[in-house]
């Protein structure tokens, strides 16, 4: 969950690792396997409000998906889209159609020199912090909204003498509709919600490993931008850096960097009435005034540095650590690795970054290996928290715990740990996200500037073959949600569920799954909601 300067430092202390006998061997070729599985579902649903009995809903749901895996010798990528429509009994209630899903993917156009990688994600997000927090996202609900990015881009890779010379590209696209943020407190206005944008992400980069000379050594350059659409907000950032690399044991080195960067965020104002109060337009979001100068809200440009240590004890333990200067203070960042057998990964990463929504929507995606597993709700059928791999994990909590129109510094960190054997597939994900906005003081969404977000987060997820007809998956969440608003209180969501699998027939199977979802805003009254679902899944 790095910034592209941050992950091209992290690369470049990599790419010297093999010189200082710090990885493993490369590995074989993979083998042709291919495992694609697509779905239909029928599903009848019931959901009850507990703390209010008379409020009980029910519906029908009509679903198809794929669950895909591939690998080749060039190729590797992985799929898992869902589209359902529910069908709803109630007058008051409208049908709906959901679309989530999650895709990772990669080729080898020249091996081991230029690859293509890309991903997308459909999923759900908070509006606003402030305001209600469900997982159940059945019915009339509030503060919840759909979100679709998707990213592309080439890697180059190769040796140029006795020079590493790396490069990539990227470009992404993300769109948030726009949804009720719902009851907030007394006082509390809406927060500007961020509509689409699109990025950029470039870098390249020359170095040399430790052989010729006792250290390694790497120059690099990069970009980013992202234009959004709401209020023409702009974020652009440019860096240039040297780092160095000193051995200082087979599985110990040290590491350092130092280079300038100049990030700039500007955006317009609003259109405003006659008393100068900004109008907001059908969508709930503030109407830009395309007339208006660019408005600055965030410039940052100087020299930066970082320190640290690589240490690799063994193939199956990495450790990269670093402290600097960078964005006008401290800055800590790095990332543990740790897979002691093929059925135990443990991911660690600390991130600091300066980003808007779309892009770091985009630098988890591509921080996401293209081997993953991810869950979904039994009872919604939307996904978790949580994607797992063996090398590489993902939780989106950071970015999905409100979208707010604003870029800003986000820093946290994530942890993942999976663990499957004897029949158990177990993934935890536990994590701190913070973010400080940044907006004009002379444009409309003043008030955000300045202002700290947090979350903490957990999710958990298992599940197990009780034989070869029958299993079953459980999944538990919690966070604890922070807006920073002055006077705003703090929401607190808590939920778990359970589903039990049964094949009747080949290839048709039939689906029972619980779940009890409850979350706490402060100065309301709290929700506490259950819910039961009978189906049947055919594979097609």
């Amino acid at each position: 969950m790095t910034s592209n300067l941050t992950a091209n430092v992290l690369k470049c202390g990599a790419a010297m690792l093999p010189l200082l006998g710090l990885v493993a061997p490369v590995a074989e070729a993979r083998e042709r396997k291919a495992d694609v599985a697509p779905y239909i579902e029928i599903q009848q649903v019931l959901v009850a409000d507990l703390k209010d009995g008379s409020d009980v809903l029910t519906y029908t749901s009509v679903a198809a998906g794929i669950d895909s895996s591939i690998q080749t010798r060039n190729a590797e990528a992985q799929v898992n889209l869902r589209y359902e429509r529910r069908f709803f009994y109630q007058d008051n209630l409208g049908d709906d159609d959901i679309i989530t899903g999650i895709a990772r993917g990669g080729v080898q156009i020249v091996p081991n020199v230029l690859s293509l990688e890309a991903g997308g994600i459909a999923t759900r997000s908070r509006v606003d912090l402030r305001g209600e927090a469900p997982s159940n996202t059945v019915g009339n609900i509030d503060n919840v909204t759909q979100v679709y990015s998707v990213y592309a881009g080439p890697n180059l890779s190769t040796q140029v003498g006795g020079l590493d010379v790396n490069a990539n590209y990227r470009v992404g696209y993300t769109k948030v509709e726009s949804e009720t943020t719902g009851a907030l407190p007394p006082g509390q206005l809406p927060i500007d919600v961020f509509d689409d944008s699109v990025s950029h992400s470039a870098s390249a980069s020359v170095g040399q490993q430790p052989g010729d000379l006792p250290f390694g050594w790497a120059v690099g350059a990069g970009w980013e931008r992202e234009d959004g659409g709401q209020l023409d907000q702009r974020y652009e950032g440019k860096y240039v850096r040297a780092d160095v690399t000193v051995p200082v044991s087979s599985s110990l080195a040290l590491v350092g960097g130092v280079g300038y960067e100049d990030i700039e965020i500007s955006e317009r104002d609003a259109v405003r009435d006659g008393n100068g109060v900004p109008i907001i337009g059908d969508d709930g979001r503030l109407v830009t005034d395309e007339t208006s100068p660019r408005l600055l809200s965030y410039d940052q440009d100087g020299i930066i540095w970082d320190a640290g240590v690589l240490w690799r004890p063994s193939r199956r333990t990495s450790l990269e650590a670093r402290v600097g200067q960078r964005y006008g203070s401290e800055t800590y960042y790095g990332s543990f690795g740790y897979q002691p057998n093929q059925n135990t990964a443990l991911n660690i990463s600390v991130y600091d970054t300066v980003s808007g929504f779309g892009n770091l929507l985009n630098d988890n995606l591509a921080n996401l290996g293209t081997s993953f597993s991810s869950t979904r709700n039994p009872l919604s059928g939307e996904l978790n928290g949580c994607a797992f791999g063996a090398t590489s994990s993902l939780c989106l909590n950071d970015v999905l715990q409100s979208a707010a129109s604003s870029s800003f510094r986000a820093r946290g960190v994530n942890g993942q740990l999976t663990y499957n054997t004897g029949g158990w597939n177990t993934g935890l994900g536990v994590g701190y996200a913070r973010r400080r906005f940044f907006a004009s003081q002379l444009g409309a969404v003043s008030a955000v500037d300045g202002l700290v977000d947090e979350n903490y987060y957990a999710n958990l997820s298992i599940g197990r073959e009780l034989d070869i007809y029958s299993g079953f998956n459980a999944n538990v969440y919690a966070n604890l949600l922070d807006s920073g608003f002055a006077n705003a209180p703090n929401v607190f969501g808590v939920g778990a569920n359970a589903a039990y699998y049964r094949q009747i027939l080949p290839r048709l199977q039939g689906t029972a799954a619980v779940g009890l979802d409850s979350y706490q805003q402060d100065g309301f009254d709290s929700e506490l909601t259950a819910s039961a679902l009978l189906g049947l899944r055919y594979d097609f």
